[in-house]
Formats: C-alpha cells, sequence, structure tokens
C-alpha cells in the first residue's frame, strides 16, 4: 500500500508539467527514505532536467540508500539531457519503484535493465493502468504513429451544430466554452476546416483558460481560408498551419503561415491519415477535432477518433446543419456507438465524454 501512496504523490507531480513539456511525457518522482519523503521533482519543461534529477536533487545527501518512485521508466539515452539512469545510479539510490515502461523505441526497458545491471532492485507495474492513463496521448502516438484524436462538438438538443443560415454563435454557454479553452490548452493542436474559418473567423486560441496556446491546423484543399482572417492575421506565435493539396495553394499561402502539403484521399478531400502521420513525426501528440460537419463525419468515417467530447445544450432550432453527414447507416443496431465514460453538468449544457465502441483500447489506457 505503501508504493501506492508514494506513487500518486509522484502521479500528482507529473500532472504539474502538463501543457509545458510537449512532445515529453508528463513524468513525477519522489525520493522516499525511512518512511519519509526526502525529495520531489517532476518535468518541468520541455529542454530541462527530468522528473528524477529534480527530485534527486531535493534530497541531496539522503538519496544514498533511498528509494525512488517514478510513474514512468527512468530514459537511459542522451536527448536534450543527460540519461536518468546515470544520475539514479550514482545518487545511491537502492530501489527504484516504476509504475510502467516507456514505449518510446530508446527506452523500451532498456533503463530498467541499466539499473539491474548496476545493482538496484526494481519494482515494476505499479498502478500501471493510471500510469498509462496518465500519458494515453504520448503513448497513442509513441505506440501507433498517429497522434491522440479527440471530437469536441456542441450541439443543440436536436443535434444541430448551427442554423440553416450557418449561425453558431453560441450554441453552449459561457462556462462551457471556458472548459473547451482549458481543453485546447491541454492539447498539442485544434483543427478545424476551412468552413468553419470562412464562416466562423475563430481564433482557436486558450484564452479563456491559463496555459499555452495549441497549433491551429486548418484543413483547406485549395487554400481558400481568408488572407484577412484571424488566424492569418493574429498568427504572431506562429502556431497557424494550412494544410493544402496542391502547389498553387502552397505558394499562395507559404509566406503568410506554415504550410503542410498533403494528398487527397480521393473525392474526400485531405488525406487525413498521411496528415495524421505527418503531425505526429513533427511531435503533435494530441488533436481537437473542432469542427465542422464535414470534418467530424471523415474523421468517424475512417475510424480515426479515439475520443469524444459532445456538449448536448437545451435549445432547439428544427432545420440546421447536423453535427453528422450521412454514415451509411441504415438501422439503429448498425448505428456507431459512444461508450460514455463520464458526464458532466454546467449550468444549463450537459457534457457526455466517451469512446467509439469500434474503437481498439491503445495500451496506453
Amino acid at each position: 500500500m505503501n508504493d501506492e501512496k508514494y506513487m500518486r504523490v509522484a502521479f500528482s507531480l507529473a500532472q504539474k508539467g502538463r501543457d509545458k513539456t510537449f512532445p515529453n511525457p508528463l513524468v513525477g518522482a519522489v525520493v522516499v527514505k525511512n518512511s519519509k519523503i526526502v525529495g520531489r521533482g517532476y518535468h518541468k519543461q520541455i529542454g530541462k532536467s527530468h522528473a528524477e534529477t529534480n527530485a534527486l536533487t531535493a534530497a541531496g545527501k539522503e538519496a544514498k540508500g533511498a528509494t525512488l518512485y517514478v510513474n514512468l521508466e527512468p530514459c537511459s539515452h542522451f536527448g536534450r539531457t543527460p540519461p536518468c539512469v546515470d544520475g539514479i545510479i550514482k545518487s545511491g539510490i537502492k530501489e527504484v519503484v516504476c509504475a510502467t515502461i516507456d514505449p518510446n523505441p530508446k527506452v523500451n526497458g532498456a533503463g530498467i535493465r541499466w539499473l539491474g545491471q548496476a545493482g538496484i532492485k526494481v519494482k515494476l507495474g505499479v498502478l500501471e493502468g493510471q500510469a498509462r492513463k496518465l500519458n494515453r496521448l504520448y503513448f497513442k502516438q509513441v505506440l501507433s504513429g498517429f497522434p491522440f484524436v479527440m471530437l469536441k462538438i456542441a450541439q443543440t438538443l436536436d443535434g444541430k451544430i448551427a442554423t440553416v443560415s450557418g449561425d453558431s454563435k453560441w450554441i453552449s454557454q459561457k462556462d462551457s466554452r471556458r472548459f473547451s479553452h482549458r481543453l485546447r490548452s491541454q492539447l498539442d493542436a485544434v483543427l478545424v476546416g476551412v468552413n468553419t474559418v470562412i464562416k466562423d473567423n475563430p481564433k482557436l486560441t486558450a484564452r479563456e483558460a491559463r496555459g499555452r496556446n495549441p497549433f491551429r491546423i486548418v484543413l483547406d484543399s485549395n487554400g481558400r481560408v481568408p488572407l484577412t482572417s484571424n488566424l492569418i492575421r493574429r498568427n504572431q506565435d506562429n502556431k497557424t498551419i494550412i494544410v493544402v493539396a496542391d502547389k498553387k495553394a502552397e505558394k499562395k499561402m507559404k509566406d503568410k503561415v506554415e504550410v503542410w502539403r498533403v494528398g487527397l484521399h480521393g473525392q474526400k478531400g485531405i488525406d487525413l491519415k498521411a496528415l495524421l502521420k505527418l503531425a505526429a513525426e513533427k511531435g503533435i501528440s494530441s488533436i481537437l477535432v473542432e469542427g465542422g460537419r464535414k470534418i467530424f463525419t471523415s474523421f468517424l468515417r475512417e475510424k480515426l477518433v479515439d475520443q469524444i467530447y459532445c456538449f448536448v445544450c437545451p435549445k432547439i432550432v428544427g432545420d440546421g446543419i447536423s453535427a453528422f453527414d450521412s454514415l451509411g447507416v441504415k438501422k439503429i443496431s448498425s448505428a456507431l456507438k459512444m461508450k460514455v465514460i463520464k458526464i458532466e453538468r454546467f449550468t444549463e449544457d450537459i457534457l457526455l465524454i466517451g469512446y467509439p465502441d469500434w474503437r481498439k483500447r491503445c495500451s496506453a489506457e
């Protein structure tokens, strides 16, 4: 039980690095000696010292003969910082309790073997499920080569995301929108289609939440994003990315924003799998898809969705724009199902959080 107690402290510490360690995982570490915590640390920022190093520094001489608790396997390779296992061995730590192996091919058990060869006792698997869930975005990218994809939808009681005229401001209430901004700040990128940019002229920032702004990805195969849009005019942080399909569109945009050129998938628009693979290669481990209907439908059709956040708002508009286009479902028994894992209540809105039932759970969860 004590192992679980101290591992939970490591989890809590790891959470402090959220929004700052991209694209690295969240890691916390605790040094315990004689049933007392003598050092704490977490990975505070990309490029800075790792959790284990910070905890050992805080412990100082007390680290000798102590036990180190860490939620992810210590690294054993040189990156932006030296290998953590080196520092652990030199500190005199006698035992390392680790929640889970790091799936990164550069580590993937090597850190554990290195510690064992140095005579340090290693205990693996304490609260492993929770550790994988904590870093599910990182695990998904490393294990599959694709980012973790979330759909965020705000719809009326009758399933509409806009009126017939295209008006959608605002379907959800202010506290729901504030939650959405917090969600943006916790993920690497937010993605919309060009029609959403033309109709709504969004900023796609996390301005109502503390934390970093995400990258802003727009699917725009023909380069139709207005040069006067907020995403281009207010791109001081250089985080707007326009995804196009041909050289002409690329030439039009490349002097204004970052441009990715990705091929088309038949007549269905940008090749989403190729896009996600490219995003992962560029270090983006999580994407929040915010619209519109064509984009939502395409991600569902190709089964590229890992999680769904659906706000249901107590408004009825009748005729309007539905959240999804045709999915080829002819019988209720064939409908795509969502396994709801959490329901949250806001001032008026209800938020359903869940997974598509066809999704194979990543071993990160």
